[in-house]
This record gives C-alpha cells, structure tokens and sequence, in this order.
C-alpha cells in the first residue's frame, strides 16, 4: 500500500523514499513507491508531473491502495529522491478549490447542484443542476465567490469514518466506504475528496467564470482561477491595448469605434458590390464582342472564384451560349451555361475531372472546379473549350 503524502498536505514537494516495485506493461514502465505525494490522475483533477531520481514522471494512476508512476525510463537504484512539479500541482490546487468554492455558494445561491467537475489545460467546468443562469445571476455568482476568497476561510483535510462523515452536511454523498478524506472550507461546506487544495481561500487568488452553455438540461460554467484567471486579463488587456493603439482611442471608445468601423465597411461592401456589378456588365460586354464562336472562353490572370462565378451569371443572362472562364492564378475553372444545352455542367466535370487531377463540382447550369498545377488546369480549359467549341454538344 501507498502511502499518499498528499492527503496530510498538498505542499509537499520533495521527498526521501524507497522504490518497491517496478511494473513493465504495453505502454511503458511503472514504479511503486513506499510514500508518494504525486496526485493520480481522478475527481475531474489531473495527476501530478515531476521526478524520481532524475527521471520524468509521465503519468500517475491509482490502483486499488498503491500509486503507480508511469516513467521514462527505469530510475537506478531503490532508493528515490523525489521532486513534483511545484507550478503544475499549485495550478491544479487553485483550481480544485475554486471549484469547491463555486459549487458552494452556486448551491447557496440558486440551489443548483454540482453534478460534474472537469480540470482542463486551459479553463475548468462544471456542470450544475439548473436549466439557466442570467447574465446577473453569473454576475452575483462572481462577486459572491470572490468575496469568500477575500474571507479567506481556512481549508482543512482529514480522515473520519463512516459514521462520522454521516454526521457532517456533505455537499453530496461520499461515492467510497470505509475512511473517507473530508476537505472542509471552514463556514462554507463539507465534501468528501481525494484531491490537493490550497490551505484557505485566499490561496485561490481569484474566479473568473468565463461563459455559460447549456448540456445536457443542465448548465455548464467555465471559469479560471488564480494565476489561470490573472494569465486571462493580461491577455484581455494586450488585445485591448492593441486595438486602442489601432483605433487610436481610448479603451471606453473601443466599443464605439468598432461599431463605426462595422458601418463604414457595410458602406464600402455596398459600393464594392455596385462597382463590380459594372465590371461585368462592362467585361461582359466586351467579352461577347470578342466571341468569335458559339463559345464564350476567357483566361484571367487573377480574379477569385466568386467573381468569376458573378460574372458567369451575367454572361448567361446575356446570351444562350455556354461560358468557360479560368483563372490562372488561383487555378480555378468554371463552366455555365443558360440552361439551353442538355448537358449538366456538374456531371461534365464530375465525369472528367478526375482525369486532369481536378476536384469540385456544381449544378446542371453551373460547376467550378481547383487544380493543383498550372498545367493540369490550362489542360482541363482546353480540354472543356473543344469540347464546347461548336453549338451542338
């Protein structure tokens, strides 16, 4: 059995034992441990990195009453100097008890059980048992849980039977029998745990919850806290820097400037789009001018697909003839036609695309298609305009 150093205390970090036994499984190899303060992984926290005598600590499981450290390679000898990951486990710490904290004064404020706690790379969640929570009751929520941090109520671990865990109010009931580790946030709540805490409340630093999406019936809140929290407005902070220095304003004006910005490119989209609707109408006409047969083909040095397929449309709305268009710089093909001719365009390319090394596809009026090489695109618009070149296809 295990010795698990992190039920008396989350800040040990170092440690003197003996290694007594070491397991070679599929994945690699584990070592046992007489006393081990590294966190498996388990209660929605993830486990503890660090080393053993040098030697990185990649994973910890628990089975039944022993830890196993899942290591690179085998340490020498049995005895191990041990050393965890100090800003991992305190990260993990912060978060645990923050969690603790907010399903706490969740459940005081709108009774809204915690059904599920998840310790992610990035943010942490819970689930909570409420259909809904309003953007001020998040807000209550916030200043609520913040306020007890600043409290700084104290944090206690200890074991007690049975019995006694039946005389407490538990959050919920202990899922383990026999001696059960209670972490008690003094005048906030009792719950059964295994995992690692700070020693009070101000250790958390602070809560931010994040956001809000429904799951399942019930309610899923992302928060971070601690330094997680403190990384998040510093970022915040940098953006909102940046786009002062870009809007040249102040960040109160950012909202507004913002919304101005947004009005003037509806306005320059609205211009753009009536200046391209001249342009084809202008390049259409000259295009059909140029037709020297029952075939209008054009090549461009640079024009995206969603102008080409603008200007087929008016081609087509100006004349029964099919329309072949390339664009020679983002290798791009498109081939419509009135509706006049029985073939459909769709299955044209869908029949030969594949024999020019194209992809793409469209209807029975109109069908693009990409191309990985220059060649194989100018070979496929060749291949298209002799197929098209006379009026009966």
């Amino acid at each position: 059995m295990t010795i698990r150093l992190y039920y008396n205390s989350s800040y040990v970090t170092e440690w003197e034992t003996n290694i007594t036994k070491s397991l070679k499984r599929d994945d690699g190899w584990y070592v046992l441990l007489e006393e081990s303060a590294f966190y498996p992984h388990g209660g929605g926290q993830p486990c503890d990195t660090g080393k053993i005598n040098g030697v990185p600590v990649l994973d910890v499981i628990s089975e039944e009453d022993e830890v196993l450290h899942k290591v690179e390679r085998l340490p020498e000898g049995s005895a191990a100097s041990c050393r965890i990951d100090w800003q991992r486990r305190f990260d993990h710490m912060q978060q645990h008890s923050g969690q603790h904290l907010l399903s706490a004064v969740c459940l005081k404020l709108f009774d809204a059980m915690t059904l599920s706690f998840h310790l992610g790379i990035e943010f942490a969640t819970i689930d909570v048992a409420k259909p809904e929570l309003t953007p001020e009751q998040l807000s209550h929520l916030e200043r609520e849980v913040n306020q007890a941090i600043y409290d700084n109520h104290r944090i206690a671990s200890y074991m007690v039977s049975e019995e006694e865990a039946g005389s407490l109010p538990l959050a919920k009931p202990p899922k383990v029998s026999g001696n059960i580790r209670i972490v008690e946030i003094e005048r906030v709540e009792y719950n059964a745990c295994g995992g690692t805490h700070v020693s009070s409340t101000g250790g958390i630093g602070m809560i931010k919850l994040l956001r809000t999406e429904k799951m399942k019936g019930n309610t899923r809140i992302s928060f971070k806290c601690g330094n997680r929290a403190l990384k998040e407005f510093n970022d915040c902070l940098g953006i909102i820097g940046k786009l002062s220095l870009k809007f040249n304003t102040g960040k109160d004006e950012i909202i507004a400037r913002v919304e101005k910005w947004e009005q003037e490119q509806k306005q320059f989209q609205t211009e753009m789009a009536a200046l391209k609707e001249q342009n084809d109408s202008f390049v259409a006409r000259e295009l059909l001018e140029l037709q020297e047969s029952c075939l209008i083909a054009h090549q461009f040095e640079n024009k995206p697909l969603k102008d080409m397929q603008s200007l087929a449309i008016k081609l087509t709305s100006l004349t029964n003839d099919p329309v072949l268009l390339a664009d020679l710089a983002d290798l791009k093909v498109v081939l419509s036609h009135s509706g006049r001719f029985e073939l459909s365009c769709g299955a044209f390319f869908k029949e030969h695309l594949e024999a020019y090394g194209g992809k793409g596809g469209g209807s029975s009026t109109m069908a693009q298609a990409g191309f990985g090489t220059l060649n194989e695109a100018l070979a496929f618009y060749e291949f298209a305009r002799a197929r098209f070149q006379n009026s009966v296809v």
